[in-house]
């Protein structure tokens, strides 16, 4: 027996897991390839000679980093390995719902990543107030693409009502 889910879309909740599992990895794809370049940068810097110079605080900053770095591509990519243990046992519709309440965290954790990369960065670079200007600026802007563009469509009404809590969205804005 096949349900719409409210969109006009006649699938079984197996085949909705499916397709909600593929757009999940599309997302998770672009994702991780970041997470894993900005990871294996930090991972570099403790290696350079200037990296001694650095004052204690950006020190901390560094470990700090490479910490929500680490714990980033954890999240981004326990989803691989959570569909990879369930395969099989028929649980594709709560490996979607997990995998993407991992993809969520896992985007907070990059937002703060990528906040905490900057700092550092910028503090060496500038040496004054301005760098927590321009990564308090950054980090708004963050919010603003990755969580409150969205957020305000679904105020507006310009996405569907969600269906429920295993919809990670539709493909068509």
């Amino acid at each position: 027996m096949s349900e719409t889910y409210g969109r006009g879309r006649e699938e079984t909740e197996e085949e909705r897991a499916d397709r909600q599992w593929s757009e999940l990895l599309q997302e998770l794809r672009v994702a991780q390839t970041g997470v894993q370049i900005l990871f294996g940068f930090m991972l570099a810097v403790v290696f350079q000679e200037r990296f001694t110079d650095l004052v204690e605080a950006d020190r901390n900053i560094y470990v700090v980093t490479v910490m929500l770095g680490a714990a980033t591509a954890a999240t981004l990519i326990g989803p691989v390995s959570y569909h990879r243990l369930l395969t099989g046992r028929r649980m594709k519709p709560q490996t979607v719902i997990w995998a993407s309440r991992m993809t969520v965290l896992g985007l907070v954790l990059l937002f703060c990543t990528m906040c905490s990369t900057l700092l550092l960065i910028l503090r060496v670079a500038l040496h004054n107030q301005l760098a927590l200007w321009l990564v308090g600026a950054m980090a708004l802007w963050f919010l603003l693409c990755w969580f409150g563009f969205p957020l305000w469509a679904v105020a507006k009404g310009r996405s569907g009502p969600r269906v429920d809590d295993t919809d990670d969205g539709d493909d068509r804005a």
